[in-house]
């Protein structure tokens, strides 16, 4: 009995899932390969560069800035702002997912290890794709990379507005300091524009920007300080 000749969409089907299986191949490489390797750039980096070329505009401002040369004010800042629960979570915190879902989506429940794996490897934007591919590498990267290397990562690649990346150039610009140099305010400053860079300013700070530097600052002391930070690995 001779067996069945594929379709032709039978054959496409089977090369495009092979592509996208040489696909996520490659950036679970990538992902595992930057657990050791300190990555020059971002996807978000450029993808604005690019935009930033088109129109004729600075390029993305951004330099590497290793974790012993940060202060443990900064993430704990960072964990204080946008993500508390992230020491004991594994990349996504399905507590505060169904939290958010029980109150209709209207707030977020994204952790620090997603927004990493949306800023290096994937695209800006919502759509449910984006969103299970950074869950998928959440969970992975969490694996890989470690607590203490998810954050490094988080604060070299975080926007902080304009055409700024990462804490070396936030640091620079905002307060004239080396990242190691960052006090408890400042770090609290800074991690009160995350949420919208684009909308608030760590130089020029609105009303809402220093109520909630006020808050975090309030978390930071309630988190216990940067012992909290020397706890992770």
């Amino acid at each position: 009995m001779s067996k069945k000749k594929p379709t032709l969409l039978g054959r496409a089907a089977r090369k495009v899932a092979r592509y996208i299986l040489l696909g996520l191949l490659i950036i679970l490489l990538m992902v595992t390969s930057i657990r050791w390797i300190n990555p020059v750039s971002s996807s978000v980096m450029l993808q604005q560069n690019l935009v930033s070329i088109y129109y004729k505009q600075p390029l993305v401002k951004y330099h590497w800035v290793d974790w012993d040369d940060i202060s443990l004010q900064m993430p704990l800042a960072v964990v204080a702002s946008e993500d508390q629960r992230f020491p004991i979570h594994h990349g996504i915190d399905f507590t505060e997912l169904k939290n958010a879902i029980s109150q209709g989506g209207r707030r977020g429940a994204s952790t620090i290890t997603q927004q990493v794996a949306k800023n290096m490897f994937l695209w800006q934007g919502r759509s449910y794709l984006r969103k299970a591919i950074e869950a998928t590498l959440a969970l992975y990267i969490d694996l890989v990379w470690g607590k203490r290397r998810v954050l490094e990562i988080y604060l070299n690649v975080a926007y902080f507005g304009g055409n700024l990346y990462g804490i070396g150039a936030a640091s620079e610009i905002f307060f004239n300091k080396n990242p190691a140099e960052i006090n408890r305010y400042e770090a609290a400053r800074l991690a009160a524009v995350l949420p919208n860079p684009r909308k608030f300013s760590a130089s020029n700070a609105s009303a809402f920007t220093l109520q909630r530097q006020n808050w975090i600052l309030d978390q930071m002391k309630h988190l216990g300080g940067t012992s909290y930070i020397n706890k992770l690995h």
